[in-house]
């Protein structure tokens, strides 16, 4: 490749989704990644793309929702390119509804959502059925979303790398020399603690997570949220379990009764699962910025270097819009960044 138009570091869900969005705008790219493709949290096993609560509407929760509408067809053409199945459905969610006050809750919200959802999916009260891909739901009744929509982590960033090399972009891997040109950092953890290097106050850090996988075929099953906890089946034939939300640890990537006790807590919820065999636990660090949304714009004090940061738990969620914010900010000089997500929300 020439030198490229646009160099971007990381190649988690951020940095590949940007340099996708750049290559389909006709632009040089190459990502430069000092590990491997999904190294850091985005190679985790999770994958929930879950909206926020449809009320106390704001322009978060406005720019989530169109990229969850747009999801289905932005992966799909990552796909026919690349050829690579990220393993994106949307196939819905469960909740349990607890009490009396969270069923009035659960009501409001679904009339709400018929205004806010634009009618292209659905916030609905339903009556429990005791199934066995079911919660159980102290009043008889649950809350079924149609916009939740799921995708496998590394699946859908070795789609990403396949895409952008059928389009003529680079990703390379390892010690790569300084290029010329505009650089965005879509570095996770190790990014912010880079930003908030020699600053009074930090930008950002990391929370460990920790998840499961089980061998359980329920790929075409709504996800499951109860009690704070993710239940997803994916396209290989596993179930996702996850996550934990740990401010201290000792090794990033270990494992321990945390995970253990999450692993319970699903097989109690859905006994389905009792014996299904456990068949990876994975824990990584998922950055967080400090204003807890998406971190972009142009980085200060650096001239031609800009920051795509903080996806934490709604990353690859928001990773269609974000791409598309900041090919327009660098490649094109216009400014689409949503005001809570600019760097200066986080400084």
């Amino acid at each position: 490749m020439a030198t490229p138009d646009l160099t971007v570091h990381g190649a988690g869900i951020f940095g590949l989704s940007i340099a996708w969005a750049a290559v389909l705008r006709g632009a040089r790219v190459r990502v430069v990644e000092v590990a491997g493709e999904g190294a850091g949290s985005s190679g985790g096993i999770v994958g929930a793309l879950a909206p926020h609560v449809p009320e106390n509407w704001n322009s978060k929760k406005a720019f989530q929702l169109e990229c969850l509408l747009g999801a289905e067809t932005w992966w799909a053409c990552v796909q026919a390119a690349g050829g690579v199945d990220p393993m994106y459905a949307r196939t819905g969610r469960l909740q349990p509804i607890a009490d009396a006050a969270g069923l009035a809750l659960a009501h409001a919200r679904a009339e709400t959502a018929k205004v806010l959802w634009q009618g292209r999916a659905t916030w609905q009260v339903i009556p429990a059925t005791g199934g066995a891909w079911e919660p159980h739901s102290p009043t008889g009744w649950l809350i079924h979303d149609t916009l939740t929509s799921r995708l496998h982590p590394r699946a859908a960033c070795a789609a990403l790398v396949a895409a952008i090399k059928a389009k003529g972009g680079e990703v390379l891997i390892g010690a790569i020399e300084p290029t010329s040109g505009p650089q965005i950092w879509a570095t996770g953890y190790a990014g912010l603690l880079a930003a908030s290097d020699g600053r009074a106050r930090s930008v950002g850090g990391g929370v460990k997570g920790q998840a499961a996988a089980l061998r359980f075929d329920a790929a075409h099953l709504p996800q499951i949220f109860t009690e704070g906890l993710h239940v997803i089946g994916h396209g290989d034939g596993t179930v996702a379990i996850g996550s934990t939300s740990e401010r201290d640890w000792d090794d990033a990537t270990s494992t321990d009764a945390q995970l253990d006790a999450l692993i319970a807590k699903a097989r109690a919820a859905l006994p389905c699962l009792a014996t299904a065999p456990v068949v990876e636990r994975w824990a990584g660090i998922r950055p967080r910025s400090r204003s807890r949304a998406p971190m972009l714009g142009a980085w200060p004090d650096r001239p031609g270097h800009f920051i795509a940061n903080g996806g934490f738990k709604i990353g690859f969620g928001m990773a269609p819009g974000v791409a598309a914010c900041m090919v327009d900010l660098v490649l094109e000089g216009r400014d689409t960044i949503p005001d809570d997500f600019r760097i200066e929300a986080s400084l």
